[in-house]
């Protein structure tokens, strides 16, 4: 859990040092969960607004609370936020709970301006323990096969049931950075950067230097995309 919570932190800095200022502009949160990072990547872009797309209900009233514009959204559906219209865009760990994924990304591209860019963050399929995971005959720990039995085919996924929220499907797609980048060419996005974030087992200052080096197996994907 402590190695996971490093991770976590690592990833979230770098998606924070990939995001670019917008200034007077919107930003959007895609799965914005309590409004957290959307309230602090604003201040951080100096955007001028912040919206939010969240399905949970236990969620949305937090990010409310914290100033950010929430819409009730499944986003595996049409997103309530007119085209061309977002500056900077944020989604961690969000693409890989959905089926949809072509829609996904064609509605980043939808939303964002000409000028905007989008930072993506997801698992990595080919991390070292993935990988390694597999040599064993084991489940990679983020590929989920069930939405009740969270640690089939790996003993060492200790997640519980329901932690996502009301509607919120486990792990359903898993991308290799390859992958991803595919994914979103395909729907108009080029890739502006890439980063990899965490390194299992790996303290937090080492990590940061081997996911600098091999970002293939790193634990994060980290993303940054525009318009093509």
């Amino acid at each position: 859990m402590r190695a996971y919570q490093r991770a976590d932190e690592e990833n979230r800095r770098t998606i924070a040092q990939l995001m670019l200022p917008a200034p007077g502009g919107v930003l959007l949160d895609v799965g914005c969960a309590g409004g957290e990072d959307a309230v602090r990547l604003r201040e951080r872009v100096g955007a001028a607004r912040a919206l939010g797309l969240e399905l949970a209900e236990q969620f949305i009233e937090l990010a409310r609370g914290r100033g950010v514009d929430v819409r009730r959204a499944d986003v595996s559906e049409p997103w309530p936020i007119e085209s061309g219209s977002i500056d900077a865009l944020h989604s961690n760990q969000v693409i890989e709970h959905l089926a949809r994924t072509d829609h996904f990304m064609g509605e980043v591209r939808r939303v964002l301006k000409p000028s905007g860019y989008a930072v993506l963050s997801t698992n990595n399929l080919s991390s070292w323990h993935n990988v390694v995971a597999l040599l064993f005959g084991w489940q990679p720990l983020p590929c989920h096969v069930s939405e009740e039995a969270p640690n089939a085919g790996n003993p060492l996924a200790l997640e519980g049931a329901g932690t996502y929220g009301e509607g919120i499907h486990r792990h359903l797609r898993i991308f290799t950075g390859r992958a991803l980048i595919d994914l979103a060419t395909h729907h108009g996005l080029a890739l502006d950067r890439a980063a990899g974030s965490g390194y299992y087992p790996l303290g937090a200052r080492a990590s940061r230097v081997m996911a600098r080096l091999d970002r293939t197996h790193s634990v994060y994907l980290v993303h940054r995309y525009r318009p093509a």
